[in-house]
């Protein structure tokens, strides 16, 4: 599978695959997904990629119907400043592709946020590590593999990517 199950596997980590055809055409990722599986878009989580002004990239962990909120981001981090990662190093550092960049499993541990919002949920469904697979598994779980702390990050608005 994709390191992200594998990773769950080994830590015996109870989870549920969920997979549908994937539309190249399609806007937003996690919108798709939503719609695909006929889900709360509140209940689907998007992984973004963030970066310091010390270049440390950070992992975001957000609902689809929502916005990163930068600056609740950077105080969360306790950094200065922070803007959106460089697509290439993304995909670089977490060893998948745009569009399917799970929070689990990726190359390198950088430190994870997982907005708060997560918490309201049975479970919640982040990328499954490639485009049209998702993973369904608590948020509990999602913290703890991906060392994540919880913290109000995002914001309702339309996503503009």
């Amino acid at each position: 599978m994709t390191p992200a199950t594998k990773l769950l596997d080994k830590a015996g980590i109870d989870y549920r695959l969920h997979r549908y055809q994937h539309d190249p055409k399609a806007e937003s990722y996690g919108g798709e997904a939503a719609d695909k599986l006929g889900l709360d878009p509140a209940r689907v989580f998007k992984t973004l990629l963030a970066s310091s002004e010390t270049a440390e990239l950070l992992v975001a962990i957000v609902p689809v119907n929502g916005m990163l909120d930068l600056k609740a981001l950077a105080a969360s981090a306790n950094v200065k400043k922070i803007a959106m990662a460089d697509p290439a190093a993304a995909q670089r550092s977490t060893g998948y592709l745009l569009g399917g960049i799970s929070p689990l499993g990726q190359k390198k541990a950088l430190r994870t946020f997982i907005d708060t919002s997560a918490r309201q949920w049975p479970t919640l469904y982040v990328s499954g590590g490639r485009r049209g697979l998702e993973i369904e598994l608590t948020a509990e779980a999602l913290a703890s593999q991906t060392r994540g702390e919880f913290a109000n990050i995002s914001r309702a608005d339309k996503p503009h990517h």
